[in-house]
């Protein structure tokens, strides 16, 4: 028996694509219907390319079509994506992307991942920078861009984002588009609408490592990154204290879970001691010792740095000028390691190709 376009729309009406709250045909997303006597085949268009909801929409249309029409038709679902059609995929020139997360506020990630993707830059390496704190964005006045705003081009029609370069990386940030003095009031969908348009609707070229400055916690902003962006690996910040690490652990065992599976490519160790000028050779750990690379060795993952209390850091930061541009300043060497091992680690991960191995998270 063969079956119209119609017939199969309808069938398909079922199937939800989660992240925009539809079906598949309202979305329009179910492309190039052909019907014969014992086939069906289709084109299931996404948003993004890569998109992790394909595992579960690909199958969903199988059992409606099963369920509504019959269930030995053999069906041929092709995937593709907006990006693709329109000529050109989003991040396509981008090799990894790092993102870098904490379980809490208040512990330097903002600090931390701009200097880490300056010493990135320093290797040699084409370097950008994403502010996906949409609520809180701060990388604005950490690169002295405050009143910083990109580029717009015309691109098929369609608006291009051009990112600021400064210091030799590429910046953009949700700051560079609101009042600085306004606090954002955004629901969660609002949120995560922005930080599509922030990677796909920006012409990031080609780049080796696009460093993403994410919002402290766990919620919608984390979830889009996953769902919508091909992550190399995530890199996780607290301080020393039990406090941090109870949260640090947390931020780990969100990018483990099932249908997640982010790998981590480590702990990063801010405010791990205190040197006072006067007395360089001695170190007060003001927020306890060790305890992110205690954690590391409970979690079976890497010690990616520790980053000590400077100063210099919070001045430089304010003034515009991160800290690891002073080639003479010695917590420079700290960012530098850090750039290092995170580069390590991602090459682990490329080369290794494994599946992610489960970290153990112990309460």
């Amino acid at each position: 028996m063969s079956y119209s376009k119609s017939e199969v729309l309808f069938a398909l009406k079922e199937v939800i694509y989660f992240p925009k709250n539809d079906n598949i045909v309202n979305l329009n997303m179910v492309r190039d219907i052909k019907t014969e006597d014992n086939k069906v085949s289709f084109t299931l268009v996404f948003p993004t390319a890569k998109d992790k909801n394909s595992a579960i929409v690909i199958p969903a249309c199988r059992k409606a079509i099963a369920k509504n029409l019959d269930d030995k038709l053999e069906v041929e679902i092709k995937e593709t994506s907006e990006d693709l059609i329109g000529g050109k995929e989003p991040l396509s020139g981008v090799k990894n992307i790092i993102g870098v997360a904490s379980g809490k506020g208040g512990v330097g990630k903002s600090t931390v991942s701009a200097n880490l993707a300056l010493s990135l830059a320093k290797t040699g390496a084409k370097v950008g920078i994403i502010d996906a704190d949409i609520y809180g964005p701060s990388v604005p006045l950490m690169f002295g861009l405050v009143d910083g705003r990109p580029e717009i081009k015309k691109e098929n029609g369609k608006d291009v984002i051009i990112p600021i370069k400064k210091h030799g990386i590429k910046i953009l940030s949700i700051g560079f588009f609101v009042d600085p003095e306004q606090a954002l009031i955004w629901r969660g969908p609002m949120a995560t609408s922005a930080l599509k348009q922030l990677f796909n609707d920006t012409d990031w070229g080609e780049l080796d490592y696009l460093v993403v400055d994410l919002p402290p916690g766990t919620g919608d902003i984390h979830l889009t990154l996953v769902q919508e962006v091909p992550v190399t690996g995530v890199a996780i910040i607290s301080t020393p204290q039990e406090m941090a690490l109870a949260d640090a652990r947390k931020a780990m065992a969100m990018f483990q879970q099932n249908k997640i599976e982010v790998p981590i490519l480590g702990l990063i160790e801010n405010m791990s001691y205190f040197t006072p000028p006067e007395l360089p050779d001695k170190k007060y750990y003001l927020f306890g010792k060790e305890g992110c690379r205690k954690l590391a060795e409970k979690t079976n993952t890497t010690l990616l740095g520790e980053i000590p209390i400077v100063e210099k850091i919070r001045e430089a930061g304010d003034e515009g000028t991160p800290v690891t541009l002073d080639k003479e300043n010695a917590v420079t060497k700290a960012f530098d390691e850090l750039a290092a091992n995170v580069i390590k680690q991602v090459n682990i991960r490329n080369v290794e190709k494994a599946p992610t191995q489960k970290v153990k998270i112990e309460k």
